[in-house]
């Protein structure tokens, strides 16, 4: 029972590693995908491109591709809807022979930009093997010395399957003396042995032939059997036994051939040749094992004969069987767990996957050139591989998924400086020594148009001959573009301008290939002197790049024009007084040459003198004088030939004929040419600007007017507007104000020459003629009113509504029409204990327009008599030619006796029209009694 303990401790922690790596390789992955082995060509395994994350639209635009570590294609990707599917028929048994999960990582690379993907197939197993026993029979040899519960070890069948496929149970034919007893591990049948249910009896029964059927799990199940014939002898009742039933020891994979392994020790209760053991490898045992261990028969001692490779198969498990040399031998058995010690004996491999070249020299920085995979068959830090490349390069190497890493763009690139690199990436795993590997990559810089083409010097200058021939070459512009291809192609032309209104293109063309400037007219200096010329070059690229070369053209004089004279000069006869004297200014004669500088400088001089003249002529200004006074000897009229001669080569020159008469001092001197010619020249040369002259005047004297008029008109429009406005009396001004039209006579009769009444006047009211004279005869107790007492005092209401509602400009005046009333309005002053006045308030609150106010004449005021009112006098009357209602009542006595009168003024219902007065009426009735004052 130890023995089986041991072996399932060893088996459980074999099984916990093997599942451990499987998990840790389905965490790294990023899709995972179940099939079954044996699915036929074109079966569905999944959408790669929808789990991706990827457009249906994607797949062959970016060329989606699949790249797996060996050579079988197991797997294609549909390319029009994204579906992996099976490529080749799948035998887990043969791909994945000593593994119970068998996984085919795949790599999916999608390109532009470039990504990778890492993608698990896991190959499920299917019941697809039955299982087989080594031999159709078996022989075992069992002494009737045994005693019941007696175990056998048989060997057990095997199945290829793995899972819930592989054998599961044992089932032996019924007999009464032998029965199965196996153990299991995950479902799965580790040991089997046959238990002795009860002594042998060789007399009774010698040889026993039991059927063993071994079952897998599979559905549906499958079976498989083998005969055992068992035989019962005497002898040898003692079975050699080791030290333990499970060893476990550890080697290096590349440990030398003969490293001893291990040695084994078993002993056998029996003396003689039935304790002698001998040692033998179990008849279970693979001829892999087989070659690559010995055991040496007598000594136990297990010896490496073969190589070992950690990558291949991590553990061997080994069972031994030891006999003794009985008549009827005996045998022990055991098991022996090698691990296999990974060393650092392999190199990465390094495999490029994916390389996008040529790069663009205007790459961004992070910009995916190659995916590289390196893979490591070590396992543990043998297995960690790290890359870098060479330094000074604009490339880096980053890690990207488990054993994949993409070089991609760290610097900005230019082809002009380097058009290729050579990167060398080198991949070093971490174990001791370390092992490395390298590859060179070859990447080339594509050209983009990043480079604008240039002249030689953006400003030239060139000079041109007048009267050159058509079509003659005048200069060559020179550009160069360090771009290549297409990029560096480039064209000449010559921007649109014009010259004195005429287009560049009619006095100049380029060739766009060489870029020949060529004069397409014969030019006049006369006419132009000189112009820029802009020449534009671009190249081909896209978006194509420009720029320009200012060119100055001067056209260079020659002489072409020669002099003239005015034609005035050989018409004209010019009068010399004869008592003219030496140095007397005759005339001065003018040549006109059209060309410039030295071609234009003229000299004067007398041509064909055949006798002495009194003249002279200035070579430099032409001025013709007497170089004598006149003799009796002189003739009296002189033909003289006057040369004009520029300095150009070659040399031109103009004739002209001069006639001097001279005569008494009496005679009349008409004018002389060259004045004439002065005067003409004049008319000729200032006319436009005379007429310019006079059409800003005209405009300027006509815009001054039109403003003058304007503001007439405006300045006449205000004054009829304050005119009118003048006439309305306004309630938010707080002043009652009358028009000349129509104005209210207020009058107080008291006997104090006093007057203490307020009046404020809404916009547009009137009062009848009677209620008018009403209201004068119960004011009108004083025919020379004073200002008002300056000690009112305002109620709260009056101060708020003066703050808030009613803005008060200057003074309230109430003008009369014949006594000449004015009332100044009254200003706040400091309360007194006793007003003097009367009160003001307005009949609504502060901050609302008052149609109607209050006067309130104080009881208690002895300078202020109150109006009597009579008795027929109406509540509410109108005051002609005023928009105001007037309302009087007379309040009930106080406490002392006194009784207040009220007078308000409000706001009448409809308005009615104003009635013209006469300018008399203004003082008609002045005195009078009110009761005559109803017409008003």
């Amino acid at each position: 029972m130890l023995w089986i303990k041991q072996n399932y401790e060893a088996r459980s922690r074999l099984v916990h590693f093997i599942l451990l790596q499987i998990s840790w390789d389905v965490v790294l992955c990023q899709l995972h995908y179940v099939i079954q082995e044996e699915s036929k060509h074109g079966s569905y395994v999944g959408r790669i491109a929808q789990d991706l994350g990827l457009e249906i639209g994607e797949i062959n635009s970016r060329m989606l591709h699949i790249v797996s570590r060996d050579d079988n294609e197991y797997f294609q990707v549909n390319l029009q809807n994204g579906i992996l599917f099976v490529n080749n028929i799948i035998d887990r048994e043969v791909l994945c022979p000593d593994t119970p999960f068998c996984i085919i990582p795949l790599q999916v690379i999608v390109d532009k930009p470039v990504q990778m993907y890492r993608v698990d197939v896991e190959i499920e197993d299917i019941n697809d093997n039955s299982p087989a026993f080594s031999s159709m029979v078996y022989e075992i040899i069992v002494s009737e010395m045994k005693s019941a519960g007696s175990h056998f070890p048989l060997e057990g069948a095997v199945d290829a399957d793995v899972g819930t496929n592989t054998i599961t149970s044992y089932e032996l034919s019924s007999n009464d003396y032998f029965t199965l007893d196996f153990q299991k591990y995950m479902n799965q049948v580790r040991t089997l042995e046959l238990v002795l249910k009860k002594p042998l009896d060789r007399e009774k029964q010698s040889i026993h032939n039991l059927t063993l059927t071994s079952y897998d799990g599979g559905k549906p199940r499958l079976s498989g059997t083998t005969q055992i014939i068992i035989t019962v002898e005497d002898a040898n009742d003692n079975s050699p036994t080791f030290d333990q039933p499970f060893y476990q020891c550890s080697l290096p994979e590349n440990a030398a051939k003969g490293t001893l392994v291990i040695k084994l020790n078993a002993t056998d209760l029996d003396q003689g040749k039935n304790g002698e053991i001998t040692y033998f490898f179990s008849k279970l045992l693979s001829t892999r094992i087989i070659n690559l261990f010995n055991l040496d028969p007598k000594t136990g001692e297990i010896t490496l004969i073969g190589d070992l490779d950690f990558e291949t198969t991590k553990t061997y498990e080994i069972q031994v069987d030891a006999i003794d040399n009985g008549d009827h031998p005996m045998v022990g058995h055991c098991k022996v767990l090698v691990i296999i010690v990974d060393v650092n004996d392999n190199p990465p491999e390094m495999t490029v996957t994916s390389l996008s070249i040529p790069v663009p020299e205007d790459a961004p920085r992070g910009t995916t050139v190659a995916i590289i995979s390196v893979h490591d068959r070590d396992t543990g830090s043998n297995g960690r591989v790290n890359c870098h490349i060479s330094k000074n390069i604009p490339f880096k190497i980053n890690p990207a998924f488990m054993g994949d890493f993409s070089l991609t763009v760290d610097a900005p690139l230019d082809r002009e400086t380097n058009s290729e690199y050579e990167v060398m990436i080198i991949a070093t795993d971490e174990g001791s020594p370390f092992l490395s590997v390298s590859k060179t990559l070859k990447i080339d810089i594509s050209d983009v148009n990043d480079n604008t083409p240039q002249f030689i010097q953006p400003v030239d200058t060139i000079f041109i001959k007048e009267n050159n021939p058509p079509g003659s070459h005048v200069y060559t512009a020179l550009a160069s573009d360090p771009d290549v291809g297409q990029n560096s192609f480039i064209t000449y032309s010559i921007s649109e301008s014009t010259i004195d209104g005429i287009p560049i293109s009619s006095y100049m063309s380029i060739n766009p290939e060489n870029g020949k400037v060529f004069a397409l007219v014969s030019f006049d200096h006369e006419q132009v002197t000189y112009f820029q010329c802009h020449i534009k070059v671009t190249d081909a690229g896209l978006p194509s790049l420009t720029s320009n070369l200012t060119l100055n053209v001067f056209i260079n004089d020659i002489n072409d024009n020669a002099p003239t004279f005015a034609p005035l000069y050989s018409l004209e006869t010019i009068k010399t007084p004869k008592s003219a004297q030496l140095g007397y200014l005759v005339t001065k004669v003018r040549a006109i040459d059209l060309d410039s500088g030295y071609n234009a400088l003229m000299s004067y001089n007398f041509k064909d003198l055949k006798v002495k003249t009194p003249f002279a002529i200035s070579q430099q200004t032409g001025d013709i004088s007497l170089k004598r006074s006149f003799t009796d000897s002189d003739n009296v009229e002189y033909r003289l030939l006057v040369v004009a001669q520029d300095h150009g080569e070659p040399v031109m020159t103009a004739v002209t004929q001069i006639t001097i008469s001279f005569v008494e001092s009496g005679e009349e001197i008409k004018l002389e040419p060259q004045e004439t010619g002065t005067d003409e020249e004049f008319s000729d040369a200032n006319v436009y600007l005379v007429i310019a002259i006079c059409i800003i005047s005209s405009i300027f004297l006509i815009t001054l007017i039109t403003f003058t008029v304007l503001k007439w008109q405006k300045y006449r429009e205000e004054v009829i507007d304050l005119k009118e406005s003048y006439k309305i009396c306004s309630n938010t001004g707080g002043s009652w104000m009358y028009s000349q039209e129509s104005q209210c006579k207020v009058f107080i009769n008291s006997v104090q020459q006093k007057n203490d009444l307020m009046a404020f006047t809404p916009s547009s009211y009137q009062v009848t003629g009677h209620e008018n004279a009403v209201v004068q005869q119960v004011i009108q107790n004083s025919s020379k009113p004073k200002h008002p007492n300056p000690d009112w005092r305002y109620s709260a209401s009056l101060k708020a509504a003066m703050q808030g509602a009613v803005h008060i400009e200057g003074a309230a005046v109430l003008r009369g029409a014949a006594v000449g009333l004015e009332q100044q309005w009254p200003t706040v002053s400091s309360a007194t204990p006793e007003p003097e006045g009367g009160e003001v308030s307005p009949p609504v609150g502060a901050g609302v327009n008052c149609n109607s106010w209050t006067f309130k004449y104080g009881p208690g005021n002895p300078k202020q008599p109150v109006p009597q009112i009579p008795p027929d006098f109406p509540e509410n009357f109108i005051i002609p030619g005023s928009p105001a209602i007037i309302s009087i009542r007379q309040d009930q006595p106080s406490a002392q006796g006194h009784k207040s009168n009220f007078i308000t003024f409000g706001k009448k219902e409809e308005t009615k029209k104003k009635k013209k007065k006469k300018k008399g009426n203004k003082n008609q009735d002045k005195g009078n009694n009110p009761t005559d004052n109803n017409d008003q």
